[in-house]
């Protein structure tokens, strides 16, 4: 039987890194190309996995912001799990020694493979799904997104999740449907697609500066039937969503290799970019 191998993908290999990744349900929130697989090769790194025989059975990928690698993908198909390849991808994308971000499913097979990398369970990830009408009167400092340059957003986003990235989110603010803005000393990046409206980076100097400019995105289109976010359960965010009648969709946990990486109760990750 031959040796597992991973390397890094090129073009060739895209269409299946997209079937694996459609397996998982992955694509359901970028209706067209480019995606975050796209950008996980322009602004990080993106391996795939093979047996030998069965050609790409599983693929990773990172993402960096400044000193900070983000581990946003690391999916084998089923059929191919505890082959090794999984374990061979993260020795190859994770820098030793550097600071550390992933969000980890319930695979605990996954959790321990983070934890010997060097990263530590931090609070839940919630993803989170709700009208943006809901929040019109128990939320009252929502209010409209002043349209500002990404520059300043993206001096915000650095502050917030461990390090610059203003090459990625200049990226993601050029696709269809994406609009940014600042309010006071918050920023929040939202995009429409197919009809729906997910919200994330966002972040402030202060967990009310991020809370503002999150509800003023969601204020900014209220004109859509569903809002999505990732929420860190340390966030004041939200019990003020749940009590609005948010729903929990889904939950990841939230991990780094320090504890002070990432401002947990004022910054809202992209669910897909981190």
């Amino acid at each position: 039987m031959p040796d597992p191998i991973t390397r890094a993908a090129v073009d060739a290999d895209m269409p299946a890194v997209r079937a694996v990744a459609s397996h998982f349900d992955l694509l359901g929130k970028w209706p067209g190309t480019p995606d975050f697989l796209d950008a996980e090769r322009t602004f990080g790194d993106l391996l795939v996995g093979s047996d030998g025989r069965a050609g790409i059975v599983g693929y990773g990928g990172t993402l960096r912001r400044g000193p900070v690698t983000h581990l946003g993908d690391l999916f084998v198909l089923p059929e191919h799990q505890s082959s090794g390849i999984g374990r061979m991808l993260l020795d190859a994308l994770l820098p030793h020694g550097a600071p550390l971000v992933t969000f980890a499913s319930a695979d605990p097979r996954a959790m321990a493979l983070y934890v010997r990398h060097g990263m530590r369970p931090r609070c839940p990830l919630l993803y989170l799904t709700g009208s943006p009408r809901s929040l019109d009167r128990p939320l009252a400092y929502g209010q409209p997104v002043e349209r500002a340059d990404a520059r300043l957003a993206g001096e915000l986003d650095a502050e917030v999740s461990g390090g610059d990235r203003s090459a990625t989110l200049a990226w993601y603010a050029g696709l269809p449907g994406v609009t940014w803005g600042v309010v006071g000393d918050g920023y929040a990046f939202a995009r429409v697609a197919g009809g729906e409206l997910v919200v994330g980076p966002a972040g402030g100097v202060t967990p009310s500066d991020c809370a503002a400019a999150v509800l003023g995105a969601c204020a900014a289109h209220s004109d859509v039937d569903v809002v999505r976010m990732a929420v860190p359960g340390a966030h004041p965010l939200l019990p003020a969503l749940l009590a609005a009648g948010w729903r929990i969709t889904d939950m990841d946990t939230f991990m780094t290799s320090d504890d002070a990486l990432v401002r947990l109760d004022r910054y809202v990750p992209h669910p897909d970019l981190g």
